[in-house]
């Protein structure tokens, strides 16, 4: 894993920065198993469709080496689908140095990440994908237990795709960022379970928990299917990751599938479920003032909004070519018609 090359390996973002921020204890001084960073490797090494390379060798191209990984995620890789819009995310060194110019550079860091739209041919079709641009520092503190909203310590706690990285250090930093995104998630969902729990539980209730934090329209038994989807990874993942929470937590003997059990104070359980009520709101705020300002830099987006929210929740708005013209005031209209009519939960 080296330079400008792309890597053929075996192949959500902090958010404002005036979002709260909770008490917490950063990736070093977090007690990572070697197993868990292992799990974590073995699965964001898995083969990438093909489409993805062509992709990230154009994003090398366009970005250089300020570009330190190439991650991705999302629908696509749980699918292997390749029809579809697919998520990326490129983590930079730094944001003066990727976007060149001190207005996109300042929204970035103001309001992480900015997001882009791609689309290039490939086998006689064309492959397209969104992009978005964080640095590597945001993208460890993001997913720390440092950090108050779900954005990236809940996206990343899922499967991800390592399809670049600059070299084995920066490796190094990514995989112990997804593990910490892992015991993070995992630590901000127990105090909301009942004492006794299984991985199913856990994952489920937490995902519910994340996406109810921002505008998404995906129904709940779609919710629900992300662990279903990969019911063995998340097994095997809450096993290596449990013993690293801040919480007693005991295996249930003779269960199938594993069950655990927890002992936590009554008042971790009230300021935890206090906590989740402030990220919904604070959330859904920061989710509606990103995707406005995505409206400056995504290509299509607002067509790309309608298409994702009737994809999700089979409801269509029609926006008038006129107001398609003016893209900051269709979005204010736009998203008033869809929460009327119940798209975003």
């Amino acid at each position: 894993m080296h330079t400008m090359s792309v890597d053929r390996l075996n192949t959500g973002h902090p958010g404002a920065k005036q979002e709260l921020k909770g008490p917490g204890i950063d990736q070093k001084s977090l007690d990572i198993s070697p197993q868990l960073i292992t799990l974590i490797s073995q699965q964001s090494s898995q083969q990438p469709l093909p489409e993805i390379h062509i992709l990230a060798d154009e994003l090398l191209a366009r970005y250089g080496r300020t570009i330190q990984a190439i991650l991705f995620y999302g629908s696509c890789l749980r699918k292997g689908d390749n029809e579809g819009l697919l998520d990326l995310y490129l983590l930079v060194d730094n944001y003066r140095s990727a976007h060149r110019k001190r207005w996109p550079a300042f929204l970035n860091r103001l309001l992480p990440p900015n997001v882009y739209y791609l689309e290039l041919p490939f086998k006689g079709r064309l492959v397209r994908a969104k992009y978005a641009v964080l640095s590597i520092k945001d993208f460890e503190r993001g997913t720390s237990r440092r950090w108050f909203h779900s954005y990236l310590w809940a996206r990343f706690a899922q499967p991800t795709g390592l399809v670049y990285v600059r070299d084995d250090q920066i490796a190094q930093q990514v995989q112990n960022a997804l593990a910490c995104s892992v015991i993070t998630f995992i630590t901000r969902v127990l105090p909301i379970l009942p004492s006794r729990f299984c991985a199913r539980d856990l994952w489920r209730k937490g995902l519910w928990l994340s996406y109810c934090s921002e505008l998404r329209p995906e129904k709940l038994d779609s919710i629900f299917a992300l662990f279903d989807a990969n019911i063995k990874y998340y097994e095997q993942l809450t096993q290596t990751a449990i013993t690293a929470v801040p919480f007693p937590v005991q295996v249930a003997s003779g269960s199938y599938p594993t069950c655990y059990h927890v002992n936590i104070p009554a008042r971790i359980r009230f300021f935890n479920r206090l906590a989740w009520t402030v990220r919904r709101p604070q959330g859904k705020l920061l989710s509606v003032l990103r995707l406005l300002k995505g409206m400056t830099t995504f290509q299509g987006g607002l067509d790309y909004i309608l298409w994702k929210i009737e994809q999700h929740s089979g409801i269509t708005v029609e926006v008038s070519p006129r107001l398609k013209r003016h893209p900051l005031l269709a979005s204010g209209v736009l998203f008033w018609r869809l929460y009327r009519r119940g798209a975003f939960r």
